[in-house]
């Protein structure tokens, strides 16, 4: 059996079923609230050495990283998703992903597991789930003990904030 594809949130990238009949998550953590991110559309998960600073730009713009040679646009996404400041990404972890040829490290708080999850606890977005993360996200996952907000990488990128 092949991978299949779900629709993706307002015809952005397509999420991967897998052949298990599973969807795989990386999972990270900004203030206390659970989140995941495709397996699929992240390249590498890394610690942020240190960031430039590009002066004038948004909030969540932090700065520009050189990974490997490679200029990164750092993004935080507790700014993004209009988070109390708090600890701001004060670990510095990110996840690299590539959006348009360019690529990004999202800056979160904690990076956790991969996970594989089945179709069944996949659902829309509800109702109340905060306005601001209403374009941001492709679904969420029901679990024991909290929600799993999944993330639409290209959706944080194209964010209106990032261009405030």
């Amino acid at each position: 059996m092949t991978p299949t594809a779900t629709p993706g949130h307002a015809g952005h990238a397509a999420e991967t079923l897998l052949a298990g009949g599973a969807f795989e998550y990386i999972t990270l953590t900004i203030a206390d609230q659970l989140f995941g991110l495709p397996i699929g559309e992240v390249h590498e998960v890394f610690s942020v050495q240190r960031i430039t600073r590009v002066p004038l730009a948004a909030r969540p713009i932090k700065g520009l990283i050189n990974l490997r040679g490679r200029v990164v646009t750092a993004i935080c996404l507790r700014a993004v998703l209009n988070l109390p400041d708090g600890n701001e990404c004060a670990e510095r972890m990110a996840i690299g992903v590539e959006i348009g040829g360019e690529p990004f490290a999202l800056l979160v708080d904690r990076i956790g597991d991969v996970v594989r999850l089945p179709p069944a606890t996949r659902e829309p977005n509800p109702i109340h789930l905060n306005a601001d993360w209403q374009n941001l996200s492709k679904g969420v996952h029901r679990l024991e003990t909290s929600l799993l907000v999944i993330l639409d990488p290209e959706c944080i990128v194209g964010s209106e904030t990032l261009a405030a």
